[in-house]
């Protein structure tokens, strides 16, 4: 069941900054969603807010240019990273794209969890494997959310969650592997329940220290 003390419905819009240096100040807990542009990174966020314009959604895959941060409680946030890989614009673009992502990753003390959404049908890009061998060699937490889960029926699923679980145990990583539906909304509870631990845990941990 999702956490009795974090709510990701209760996420509120904060800003959308072109890089670091415009995002609030570096401290508490924050968890980032990246992705390809077209894996439904806008319909996730919005399907485990429970809310339906909370990210802009856009019929045109690679719309996210700006770091956008939703704050669920004080001092904790969701973090949506702009999308990489298949947007259809200029390459210039794409490397302004490309370098907010990347210094976010690399220098955002308060990032503590990160969730890749890739599509099922498509899923372990290059750029996606990038992006969770990096997470593990950070000792982050990564949820893989396999997007799009309603266009599988339910055997091709199973073996595809099964299929991505057993490439990415090789990373020896703190992973977790599920099949998620914007439109089915299943998966939705599961998803948010690891979020919201994640949250918690870093509290404690603060706590403690």
């Amino acid at each position: 069941m999702p956490s009795t003390t974090i709510h990701l419905s209760k996420a509120t819009f904060t800003i959308s900054a072109p890089d670091i240096r415009k995002l609030p100040k570096d401290s508490g807990v924050e968890v980032a969603f990246a992705g390809r542009s077209n894996a439904g990174k806008s319909s996730a966020l919005n399907t485990l807010t429970k809310q339906k314009s909370l990210a802009r959604t856009s019929k045109t895959p690679g719309r996210t240019q700006l770091i956008n941060v939703f704050e669920i409680a004080p001092d904790k946030r969701l973090v949506d990273l702009p999308g990489y890989g298949f947007a259809k614009v200029p390459l210039e673009m794409k490397k302004k794209w490309q370098k907010a992502l990347g210094e976010y990753l690399e220098k955002r003390e308060s990032l503590k969890g990160l969730v890749v959404l890739m599509d099922i049908r498509h899923p372990l890009k290059d750029l996606d494997l990038d992006l969770i061998e990096w997470a593990v060699d950070s000792e982050l937490p990564v949820l893989a959310l396999l997007t799009k889960a309603d266009k599988l029926s339910q055997g091709k699923r199973s073996a595809e969650v099964l299929k991505v679980k057993k490439h990415l145990s090789q990373l020896n990583g703190d992973i977790n592997v599920q099949a998620f539906s914007s439109l089915k909304r299943s998966g939705a509870e599961q998803a948010e329940a690891l979020i919201c631990n994640w949250f918690e845990q870093e509290t404690t941990n603060e706590e403690d220290t």
